[in-house]
């Protein structure tokens, strides 16, 4: 069985689109267990969960302290042997998870598993073809090494074994933006990862309010340090990440000022 948390707060903009991609996924033959843990929402979240009641296995409605809080109260709950996350505004294709399970099944050894992401805008078109692609040109040197110089890992399309969380514990909830991959670099620990190959798992939806959104510029700043945390200070691949790290927020930063300045 595969386990799949969905928190929650305020996003009831795009969750019908998330939660409707999460339960199709039974309907193609996955052992799914469905988590949604909401923030106490004070938007149409609740009306938009309660349409997919029925086939909730846990509903969680309270306040929390964030995102990594919210995840870390499903995990809690979560006993499929698998176990994945998607945030509200994110969502999985056709047949994700059954790939997921299969390539999970042929790779035993292995702790955790990812796959393609698009990046999409809030009416599902794609866009940042460009991050995308240089985040897939490190799937094939795919190693701890390659993962503590670059965080090409995409989170909506990474999924990992129960039993190795169980060793390596839950979400900092002590992080702002960077606690994914700090998770991921402890999970890598436990026998490693492997790409699933084909097209895009998941989709993560970029737009003004998500995480990467609000806080490029610190969650860059908390990768760097966990890399320095996993790899020590003075290794090479501190200092490619520091390289990699200035590289993306630049850019981010270019971005952001033509969006505001030339592309209205």
């Amino acid at each position: 069985m595969i386990s799949v948390i969905t928190p929650n707060y305020n996003g009831s903009r795009y969750l019908d689109r998330c939660l409707s991609s999460i339960v199709q996924q039974r309907a193609e033959g996955v052992d799914l267990e469905c988590i949604v843990v909401d923030g106490g929402s004070t938007d149409d979240s609740l009306s938009v969960i309660q349409g997919y009641r029925d086939e909730l296995d846990h509903v969680i409605s309270e306040p929390d302290n964030g995102p990594a809080s919210a995840i870390n109260k499903g995990l809690r709950l979560a006993r499929g042997d698998m176990v994945a996350w998607l945030n509200a505004d994110d969502f999985y294709y056709p047949g994700a998870l059954q790939r997921v399970v299969t390539g999970m099944c042929e790779h035993p050894e292995k702790a955790l598993c990812f796959g393609r992401c698009r990046i999409v805008d809030e009416a599902d078109q794609e866009i940042r073809k460009g991050i995308t692609c240089f985040k897939e040109a490190f799937f094939p040197l795919s190693s701890r090494f390659t993962l503590q110089s670059i965080n090409y890992i995409s989170q909506p399309a990474m999924f990992f074994r129960r039993s190795a969380m169980e060793k390596v514990g839950l979400l900092r909830e002590d992080m702002k933006a960077a606690w994914d991959y700090e998770f991921i670099l402890r999970l890598w620990r436990q026998g490693g990862g492997f790409r699933i190959k084909g097209p895009p798992l998941a989709a993560f939806r970029w737009h003004a309010g998500s995480i990467s959104g609000q806080h490029f510029r610190q969650q860059f700043e908390e990768e760097y340090d966990v890399a320095v945390a996993d790899a020590g200070r003075l290794s090479l691949q501190a200092l490619l990440h520091w390289g990699v790290r200035w590289g993306i927020v630049g850019s981010y930063a270019l971005m952001a000022w033509y969006r505001r300045y030339v592309a209205k």
